[in-house]
């Protein structure tokens, strides 16, 4: 069944053009399709025009090889993508992936860096070398600003306006918005600037605000590298990453008497469903704090 492979590729061309996808995003698109297209092959399906019933039996087979709710419901979710582009183009008169439910998943809340690792976390980096100098403006930019690994390893010089404490992000879909720094995160990156970012230079200047000591820019696989050294130095369990920064930062911000909707407008979440997660974070905190302090709890 390898006639559907041309559409695949026409398909993520696609999405590239019209919505911006980074890489990363393309790559797993890519992925969950091409174990599609495997699976259509060895169940002798038509991977342009299954069935709803085949489709059913196609993550009935995910489920019973193990794969998690979550695994299964983004590969349906990137074949419904799929099959929309496939009906929009005239190739197939009907979407039967719009039928076939996806399953449900546990909600999670997101993971917070509790406050007293936090505190040591950001203050872990050695403040006399070049490298630690930068870390210490990452880890604090990351905690300031909410911003996403992928909008913080993007920002350039150029986009940081330091006397107006303001930062222009290229965001999902490649959509800019500005973000404010508060002054104890601005004197951590002027710091860098001044004392460590000239001798990571090497070469040409990339433009990039943080570069690695090759003089790159720093890569977003290369900040979660160093958070996780630094929480090991902090003496912090496994398990939290870069995102969790951005999750404590929303949480913190909705604690601190913050409404939602700015909550939502400095995260550059196009839907208010998706921030209004950090309120069932606050009120879990809330509730254990009652049931701790209550004499009656």
């Amino acid at each position: 069944m390898t006639e559907g492979y041309p559409y695949l590729d026409s398909f993520l061309r696609h999405i590239a053009a019209e919505r911006g996808l980074s890489q990363h995003t393309l790559r797993a698109y890519s992925s969950d399709l091409s174990r599609y297209f495997e699976w259509a092959g060895r169940a002798g399906v038509d991977p342009l025009r299954p069935t709803h019933r085949a489709l059913r039996r196609y993550l009935a087979d995910l489920d019973r090889s193990g794969y998690a709710r979550r695994t299964i419901s983004r590969r349906l979710s990137a074949l419904r993508t799929f099959m929309g582009y496939l009906s929009q183009e005239g190739v197939i008169d009907s979407d039967p992936s719009r039928v076939v439910s996806a399953p449900k998943t546990p909600r999670r809340l997101p993971g917070l860096v509790p406050q007293d690792v936090l505190r040591q976390l950001l203050d872990a980096p050695d403040p006399e070398t070049p490298v630690g100098i930068r870390d210490r403006a990452v880890l604090e930019v990351l905690y300031a600003s909410g911003m996403r690994v992928s909008e913080l390893t993007g920002l350039t010089t150029e986009r940081l306006d330091l006397r107006s404490g303001l930062a222009t992000v290229m965001g999902k879909g490649s959509k800019e918005r500005i973000i404010p720094i508060h002054p104890f995160a601005i004197r951590r990156v002027r710091d860098y600037l001044e004392r460590a970012r000239p001798t990571l230079v090497r070469g040409s200047d990339p433009g990039t605000l943080f570069l690695s000591t090759r003089g790159n820019p720093l890569s977003p696989d290369a900040v979660r590298r160093l958070m996780k050294t630094h929480l090991a130095t902090a003496g912090a369990a496994a398990g939290l990453s870069p995102h969790s920064m951005r999750h404590t930062f929303a949480t913190h911000l909705l604690e601190g008497g913050a409404d939602l909707r700015t909550v939502q407008e400095l995260l550059g979440h196009v839907a208010l469903s998706t921030t209004q997660i950090y309120t069932h974070v606050s009120m879990k905190r809330l509730q254990d704090v009652h049931r701790r302090a209550h004499p009656r709890a």
